[in-house]
């Protein structure tokens, strides 16, 4: 076993350790040094363990946070489209960022929508865990669509595209993908200085000239307040714009899935009823929010993303975008082999679904992972029939259950048990609405000055 405890470089993982267990902040050079001497692996996981839990007690300052990103940033390559042109014109470059929630395939319809008023959206995204989604998995229900691209074919599709989804090499910040499995198993991934470095690290090293991120809040996201989320989004503000990459934050509701479903096939089919002027309205609003963000800070304020949307520019860029990486955008989706229909236990308004509660239940089905290297199903998931603010009649289909293992339906209605919500009480027919439910995805904008 290596010599953790030497002084290489003038440090030593004892005394770092201990710097930030007494509440100190480490230098610039200690940073540099620790990222790099865990990278290479001098520094071992039990030591990082410790430091990471450190930093989840006691917490970073701005420039702490900072000097971490860089140096995660700086353990493995960086990629530059700033030379990327079309027609002899250079092409802007923004991305976004989801910190994750269930239903969320808001990436979909969203990379094409910027793109059809040209713009370069290079998308490096990842794999599921848990009960959030993973773009990836969604996508790669497509037959024949792939995730790998080597970066000379990622350039090659935002030139001539203008949008790619595609999974981030090894290459980018290698530091954080070492950190990132760590911090899983050790209890320390809530840590706001750890999630804002490890997503702004390869958000930075990927290379795009602008970013719009989501964060999510409520019970199927990671932050769960408010003011967690607040804290979050403008750390990540900040590191953006300490790296010259202009960032803007958006905070939406994630107490309830994202429209109607939840599950890999079932999502990439509500993602083309977008692209096609159609879909949940609050799909809708929130890829509208997030193209509006993206269009702006690529110097197209005035653009109109509901127009791509209605007059099919979108859905002509996303079926480029599936054919380019070897997908049949007219191919038939994966079904599940099995389904199961929760009812609605009484007639009301339907008050509350719980993201959380649906998410859980559909990585019991099959559409998640609980590990990076399971299998997931393609056509499992969890189909909604009604959102908070409608009416429901007792007996109706609220719920329908996908999955190719049925003896995996028990485990899902386990998780449900406590999801919905209902005021009882006679009222009008099922499906009408109460407006007083009736609230904007988005809940706060986050931005510098």
């Amino acid at each position: 076993m290596a010599d953790t405890t030497s002084t290489t470089g003038g440090f030593d993982a004892v005394d770092v350790i201990r710097t930030k267990r007494d509440g100190g902040r480490l230098s610039d050079a200690a940073i540099d040094w620790v990222i790099d001497a865990y990278t290479r692996g001098t520094v071992a996981d039990e030591q990082m363990s410790a430091l990471a839990m450190a930093i989840l007690l006691n917490g970073m300052d701005r420039a702490e946070i900072a000097r971490w990103t860089a140096a995660m940033v700086a353990s493995g390559e960086r990629l530059d489209f700033s030379d990327l042109r079309r027609d002899g014109r250079p092409l802007p470059t923004v991305d976004k960022h989801s910190t994750g929630g269930v239903g969320d395939k808001i990436t979909l319809p969203l990379g094409p929508l910027v793109a059809a008023f040209g713009v370069a959206v290079p998308q490096l995204s990842g794999r599921g865990l848990g009960h959030t989604g993973g773009t990836l998995d969604k996508l790669e229900a497509i037959p024949g669509w792939r995730a790998g691209m080597s970066n000379d074919a990622l350039r090659a599709q935002l030139r001539d595209v203008g949008a790619v989804v595609a999974a981030a090499g090894s290459g980018l910040a290698p530091a954080d993908a070492k950190l990132y499995a760590l911090r899983d198993v050790t209890g320390t991934v809530e840590a706001i200085p750890l999630i804002a470095s490890s997503i702004m690290s390869k958000k930075i090293a990927e290379g795009t000239g602008a970013l719009v991120l989501d964060v999510k809040v409520g019970s199927g996201a990671f932050m769960k307040t408010v003011d967690d989320a607040r804290e979050l989004a403008r750390t990540m503000v900040d590191l953006g714009a300490d790296a010259g990459t202009r960032t803007v934050a958006l905070l939406t509701d994630m107490d309830t899935p994202l429209g109607l479903t939840a599950g890999n096939a079932l999502e990439v089919a509500e993602a083309v009823e977008v692209l096609a002027g159609g879909g949940p309205s609050d799909v809708v609003e929130l890829t509208l929010a997030l193209a509006r963000e993206m269009l702006d800070a690529a110097g197209l304020p005035d653009a109109d993303p509901a127009a791509a949307l209605a007059d099919g520019r979108a859905m002509d860029v996303w079926r480029r975008m599936i054919a380019g990486q070897g997908g049949d955008p007219d191919a038939p989706l994966p079904v599940a082999a099995e389904t199961d229909t929760v009812l609605a236990p009484a007639t009301g308004v339907l008050t509350g679904l719980d993201a959380l509660a649906v998410g859980v239940a559909a990585w019991r089905l099959g559409a998640g992972r609980a590990r990076k290297e399971d299998p997931v199903q393609a056509g499992a998931g969890v189909t909604l029939h009604a959102k908070p603010g409608d009416r429901v009649t007792a007996g109706q289909p609220l719920l329908t259950l996908h999955t190719d293992t049925p003896d995996a339906f028990g485990r899902a209605r386990e998780a449900l048990a406590d999801a919905v919500a209902i005021e009882a009480g006679d009222g009008p027919t099922s499906g009408d609405r109460e407006p007083g439910l009736d609230r904007s995805i988005v809940l706060e904008r986050v931005a510098r000055p």
